[in-house]
């Protein structure tokens, strides 16, 4: 690490908790030796499941976003939750819950920080091959879904046309595309 860039966190507490995220501040002081407040979004890890079925195309889910008001095109995805014990497994029951589909295989395909300058997220990404239709959605109170089918090809033409605006399923279609395929 390069320590003449590192802050020193002098302390932090909760501003604000709710379901789903915290909102962090933290007393630092910067290499210089200025003291202030930075405020960040607390989420923690996450999965994203870019879901192939046996047909080769991918499971896709339609979800309502309240914050841009709209129904929104994207893959599987959620919070690590407690029982899950590591990322693979979460995103395995997160592609069961959301779309009722489950894997054959289930493989890491990229980790990365989507917005590490006001939020500590992390998303893991998955590639699911040979997903069959097993059971029906478990969805959480507050989730609104609906489950399709997509051809891959279909997929990245959205994200190049800006049709896809999800940021989470267009960096796994993305990733995919210009890396696995």
């Amino acid at each position: 690490m390069d320590e003449e860039l590192v802050w020193e966190t002098l302390g932090a507490e909760t501003a604000y908790a709710c379901p789903g995220f915290d909102v962090i501040r933290e007393d630092v002081r910067l290499p210089d030796g200025t003291e202030g407040e930075f405020d960040y979004v607390q989420n923690g890890d996450s999965v994203v499941v870019l879901p192939f079925t046996t047909d080769g195309d991918v499971v896709v889910i339609e979800e309502w976003r309240q914050p841009v008001r709209r129904v929104n095109r994207g893959l599987p995805a959620g919070t690590m939750e407690g029982e899950d014990g590591d990322s693979k497994a979460a995103a395995a029951r997160e592609l069961r819950e959301e779309t009722g589909y489950e894997a054959d295989t289930i493989d890491h395909l990229y980790t990365g920080e989507p917005a590490n300058g006001n939020t500590d997220y992390v998303f893991h990404y998955y590639v699911a091959r040979d997903c069959e239709a097993t059971a029906d959605q478990e969805l959480d109170h507050n989730e609104s879904i609906r489950v399709d089918t997509a051809d891959f090809d279909s997929l990245v033409q959205s994200v190049r046309d800006g049709t896809l605006r999800d940021g989470r399923a267009a960096l796994g279609i993305m990733h995919y595309a210009l890396f696995e395929r």
